[in-house]
């Protein structure tokens, strides 16, 4: 049997589809991401402006193609922050109904955050300690502090990368002053993470998908070769290596991020973000292991069915 899982999120929609066996295990088949930005000029006024809104009509509708080329049999989708936080993301789901048959599940952060847990855990080796599992969305930011049998204590915040970028609009490059400023926000946003943290103290953190990939590429390409990441579901950062591309980015401008090996360009607006993210709470919290985790939400779903 074959399965497809679509991740509508808020920069990119994401498809999996998988071939289930006998047995319940399942192999990769296809899988590809299209960015459709669908928070861009509203995500702060919870609206999907008219272009955007097309854009992810546009991409589910192509990712429909490749469903039915691959004679897929069943089809689940979901919808995170960009389409739950929406006034109109109702209107958008009927929309999506209306084009291409598959009824949207819209998820809230705490259903998308099991879910990155349960992706995060088939693909990284986690054991009884407790890991920090980070997940940076455009809309929202997942936080999960687990062990590989256990859930601690997990919150969605609306700290997504495309969220953050249009607040504080940065300028190009970015600015100490801005630098500042957004780590001050974060600080105020995430008390009850630092409330948890003291309450569950971390050992590592996991970082899910989506910028972690971009960072892990950046680092293959500048420090080793691309091929080291090459089938591999997770990866252990040297933080020196990431201090290092942090302070570049940190100093880039767009035109030489597009230029930057490893970075793809639906990520070279929100890479700066991210990484002051990832950069804030490892200092935060003395984190000193980091991994990356290329299982996300879809991987989950997938564990979740098949379980």
């Amino acid at each position: 049997m074959r399965i497809a899982v679509i991740d509508l999120g808020t920069n990119t929609f994401n498809i999996l589809i998988v071939e289930v066996a006998s047995d319940k295990s399942y192999s990769t088949i296809f899988q590809a991401k299209l960015p459709v930005k669908l928070g861009e000029g509203g995500i702060n006024e919870n609206v999907i402006q008219p272009v955007p809104f097309q854009r992810g009509i546009d991409a589910l509708k192509q990712h429909q193609k490749t469903i039915e080329q691959y004679d897929v049999q069943q089809v689940y989708a979901f919808a995170t922050s960009a389409v739950r936080e929406a006034e109109n993301g109702q209107e958008f789901v009927e929309k999506l109904k209306m084009e291409t048959g598959y009824e949207v599940q819209v998820i809230d952060g705490d259903r998308e955050a099991e879910f990155i847990y349960y992706g995060v855990r088939e693909a990284v080796k986690m054991t009884e300690d407790i890991s920090l599992v980070i997940d940076i969305g455009g809309g929202s930011t997942e936080f999960i502090i687990a062990s590989k049998d256990k859930i601690f204590w997990k919150q969605s915040f609306l700290l997504g990368a495309a969220r953050l970028l249009e607040r504080f609009n940065p300028s190009d490059p970015i600015t100490d002053k801005q630098i500042d400023e957004i780590k001050n926000y974060l600080e105020e946003q995430l008390q009850p993470l630092f409330a948890a943290v003291k309450k569950f103290p971390v050992t590592e953190l996991i970082g899910s998908s989506g910028s972690f990939d971009s960072l892990a590429e950046m680092i293959a390409h500048r420090f080793y070769t691309p091929d080291i990441l090459d089938g591999k579901t997770e990866f252990t950062f040297k933080l020196a290596d990431c201090a290092a591309v942090y302070d570049v980015l940190l100093k880039s401008t767009r035109e030489e991020r597009l230029h930057m090996k490893g970075l793809v360009e639906m990520r070279v607006d929100m890479i700066v973000v991210s990484s002051i993210i990832v950069h804030f709470i490892l200092t935060s919290f003395g984190i000193e292991k980091m991994r990356l985790s290329t299982y996300a939400l879809k991987e989950g779903v997938i564990q979740q069915l098949l379980g």
